[in-house]
């Protein structure tokens, strides 16, 4: 059976990005450019992950199921996981963070935002209790995800990537880094599982 193409896409960025992130900027381009028929959305997240789910769940709510995928880097893929699992939609994974609550409890406290270092957000101590709470509602996999895994990956583990999601269709990359330098490379296999010709 065809997947059908997405006609409604979110893309989700990391901890301390934004939606000025060069995969989210490539990605809108492509969709700008040659699908426009797409509903493309990259929003700002809160640094609440309890807010950023209900922004997501809201702006989501009455888009097609079969027909919708989101995409997600490091702290978007957790996002972007707990979302496929809710929707039951397709997911793409760019080194997707795995135990966020863990790995962000050293974060706490007032943080630069990556694309403009003058804008600082506080991290706070509540939210790693809001990450655990996300985390237990997003047992299980994605019924079709794509996940990108670099085993460069200077801040995450690859090999709990890889273990976290085994029904995914793994693009597992020899080096490479947290940010996937070589998006662009990546981004036709995207378009493809997305059904985008």
């Amino acid at each position: 059976m065809t997947t059908p193409p997405i006609t409604h896409l979110l893309y989700l960025h990391g901890f301390r990005s934004s939606p000025q992130s060069a995969k989210a900027r490539r990605m809108a381009e492509q969709m700008s450019k040659h699908f426009p028929q797409v509903c493309w959305w990259c929003p700002q997240l809160p640094p609440s992950p309890r807010e950023a789910a209900a922004l997501m769940d809201r702006g989501t709510r009455d888009w097609p199921t079969d027909r919708m995928a989101v995409i997600g880097s490091s702290l978007g893929g957790f996002y972007a996981t707990w979302l496929a699992l809710q929707r039951n939609c397709r997911a793409v994974l760019i080194n997707p963070a795995v135990f966020p609550a863990r790995d962000l409890a050293k974060h706490i406290g007032e943080q630069p935002a990556w694309h403009a270092p003058e804008e600082r957000f506080y991290f706070a101590p509540a939210y790693i209790h809001e990450l655990q709470t996300l985390q237990d509602d997003a047992q299980g996999e994605p019924h079709e995800t794509l996940a990108f895994i670099a085993k460069g990956d200077e801040v995450l583990d690859w090999r709990e990537m890889t273990a976290r999601y085994p029904k995914a269709r793994q693009v597992v990359l020899e080096g490479g880094d947290h940010a996937l330098s070589d998006f662009d490379a990546h981004v036709p296999a995207i378009l493809d599982f997305l059904g985008l010709p």
